[in-house]
This record gives structure tokens, C-alpha cells and sequence, in this order.
């Protein structure tokens, strides 16, 4: 069985960090805590479950903390977290049981990461990384924010999802925009990746025209992962959206056709479009799209554009066009991914009555 050492970086999560530390505490064969200036409880907290606690100076550089504190590291494989994220108990049962399965040969192994979620507590939205790498290939994290850690070899993906749980407490949310910001005072070279979470920074904090300026150049780079490109049209869509130019925010939507297979997002912001203008069998071609296009293992999945979203949809669009039981059918499928949802409840109500209405019409 191999040995995994947690590293991660910290910096005043004295609200969440206990959590994150329980979820995993008996996963995990050594936990290395990097403090980047914390002035709460964080290291008092870290220091219930560790005695590897190391001070480090904030340099407004996320890879280099990770880079420091992955060489702290003493066993086999690494595995990174941040404070606000947790093992759900499922998962961290088969990190455990994984640890049993992990050959030489491998390298690194990807784990999915849940980042939005329904009222129901089911995953909207999910992105995969490479969580667990093996120690001795010195695997370097590269970006000053927005960090990514570069990974090559055998690389295998996993079943094991790590949940992320903001508190939405609006914790340095400004933090990342200012360091992009101070590399554009510095003069420094964005590189495409920097283009797009500069573009992202800039959408989150409602400047939506500078936000544009940035997606645009970082697709005219043609450097960009497809997924990114795709993602960088919603992107642009959403922004002209905002600003309230339509006719902009339509052509994005169908620009990102031109960088891959439709996406579940891409197909219902289309099918969107076509809803807007009373086009009911058009619309309903684009969210059917939706699902038949849902993706198995991606970079990026926006799920709720691939199960209810499309689906609640649909029970308009068929019933726009009369077919009034395929509508209910959908509208039953959106409920068993929103079995609490006013819109499924309401749906279901005037499909009762209707059918009805129909059945004594023959």
C-alpha cells in the first residue's frame, strides 16, 4: 500500500480548515500544512492534526506555495487540497481503498471536483484535476494565480470526487483580481491561461467590457485548449448579455460551434435562442442535443445543462407544439434530478389537468 502526504496552503481558514483536515485525517499517512500569514487560528487548528506546519511569505504567487510545499513532502504521493474542500465520506473511503491499487507505473491519477450544487445537494457543475501525483517526479505547479500543476507518465483517472464548500463569505474575493492587476502594472507577460481567468476575474466582478477584450485575445491567440475556447464564447455570451447587446451574445453562443463537438451548455444556450423567438421545434432539436451530447469524463462539466435543465425545457417546448405527454415525460425526468422543485411542481399540476382535459376530449 502506497503512502500519501497532504500538502496544502493556508491563510486565516480558521472557519473551514477543521473540516477539510477531519474529511481525510485517517486517509492520509502524513499532512503538511503551509501557512502564508495567517493571523486567526488557522495554524492553531492545523496543529490538532500535524506538527508539519511551515511558515512561508506571501508573494502574491500561488504555484510557488504549492512548489514549497510539496517539497516538505516525505511519502510516496501527494495529494493537494484547499481548506474549503472536504472528502465526502464515500470518497475518502475509496481514496482509501485506492491507496490498496496504486502501482509503480503510475504517475498521477485525476479526481473529479464539485463546485456547484442544486438545492437537493446534486452537482451542477464539476471540473476534473490530477490530485494525487507521485512524489518523485517532482510534478511543478506553474501560474501565479489560477495555478495549474503540470503532470506527464502514466497518468489514470479515478471514481473519488473531492466536493468543494464555500462559504460564500466573501473570503480575499478580491484577492486574485488584484494579483492579475499587479502583473499588468508589472508589465508581465499574460500567457493564454492568464488571458482567460484574467477575462474570468474581471466577468465575476461585473466589468464586463474589459472582460470581453480579454476572452477575445485569449481566442485569438489559438493557444487555448478547445474546452477553454468554448467555455471563453459562454463566456463572451454572457458578458454581451449583460450589457445588453443581444445580437453579440447570440453570435458567441453559436461561435463555439466552431471549436469542437456541441457542449450540454453551448446546445441550451442555443435552445435558449430559439425559445426567445416562439421557435418550439427548433429549440427542442438543440436541448434533445443537450443530452445526447452529455459527457462522460471531461475537463469541465456544467451538469445541470446536461440533465435538468434541458429536460425541463423540453416539457415546454412539446407542449408549445402539442405534444402534451412527451412534455410531461420531461418534466418528470427534470424531477427525478429536482424532486423538491416549484417549477417541476407547478409543471406537474398543469400536466395533470391537461391530460385529463385531453383523455375526456377522446
Amino acid at each position: 500500500m502506497v503512502e500519501i502526504s497532504l500538502c496544502m496552503i493556508v491563510k486565516n481558514e480558521e472557519a473551514v480548515l477543521e473540516r477539510c483536515l477531519k474529511s481525510v485525517e485517517n486517509v492520509v499517512d502524513e499532512i503538511i500544512i503551509l501557512d502564508t500569514g495567517s493571523t486567526d487560528k488557522t495554524k492553531e487548528i492545523a496543529a490538532r492534526f500535524t506538527e508539519k506546519i511551515y511558515d512561508f511569505k506571501w508573494v502574491n504567487h500561488f504555484a510557488k506555495a504549492r512548489n514549497k510545499a510539496f517539497s516538505y513532502a516525505t511519502k510516496t504521493f501527494i495529494l493537494w487540497l484547499d481548506a474549503d474542500d472536504i472528502f465526502k465520506a464515500d470518497d475518502a473511503k475509496k481514496l482509501k481503498e485506492l491507496k490498496k491499487k496504486i502501482t509503480p507505473k503510475t504517475d498521477a491519477i485525476s479526481m473529479d471536483y464539485h463546485l456547484g450544487f442544486d438545492g437537493n445537494g446534486g452537482v451542477t457543475s464539476s471540473i476534473r484535476r490530477f490530485r494525487l501525483v507521485k512524489a518523485e517526479n517532482q510534478f511543478k505547479w506553474h501560474g501565479a494565480v489560477h495555478e495549474y500543476l503540470e503532470v506527464f507518465g502514466n497518468l489514470e483517472h479515478s471514481d473519488i470526487a473531492v466536493t468543494h464548500l464555500s462559504l460564500d463569505d466573501g473570503h480575499d474575493s478580491t484577492r486574485n483580481l488584484e494579483i492579475y492587476e499587479q502583473m499588468k502594472r508589472n508589465n508581465e507577460t499574460f500567457s493564454p491561461r492568464d488571458l482567460l481567468y484574467y477575462a474570468n476575474e474581471l466577468t465575476d466582478h461585473s466589468k464586463f467590457e474589459e472582460a470581453i477584450k480579454y476572452y477575445i485575445q485569449f481566442i485569438q491567440t489559438e493557444k487555448g485548449w478547445s474546452e477553454d475556447v468554448i467555455r471563453a464564447c459562454n463566456k463572451l455570451a454572457d458578458c454581451y448579455s449583460n450589457l445588453g447587446i443581444v445580437e453579440k451574445a447570440r453570435d458567441w453562443s453559436f461561435r463555439a460551434l466552431e471549436y469542437g463537438k456541441p457542449k450540454p451548455e453551448t446546445c441550451c444556450r442555443i435552445g435558449h435562442i430559439f425559445i426567445e423567438k416562439q421557435l418550439f421545434p427548433e429549440a427542442s432539436y438543440w436541448y434533445e442535443q443537450a443530452i445526447v451530447n452529455k459527457e462522460t469524463v471531461g475537463y469541465f462539466q456544467n451538469i445541470a445543462c446536461e440533465t435538468w435543465i434541458p429536460h425541463l425545457q423540453l416539457a415546454v417546448c412539446y407542449d408549445k407544439m402539442g405534444l402534451t405527454e412527451k412534455g410531461n415525460q420531461h418534466n418528470e425526468l427534470a424531477g427525478k434530478y429536482l424532486p423538491n422543485d416549484e417549477r417541476v411542481a407547478y409543471n406537474r399540476t398543469y400536466f395533470t389537468k391537461r391530460l385529463a382535459l385531453l383523455e375526456t376530449d377522446n
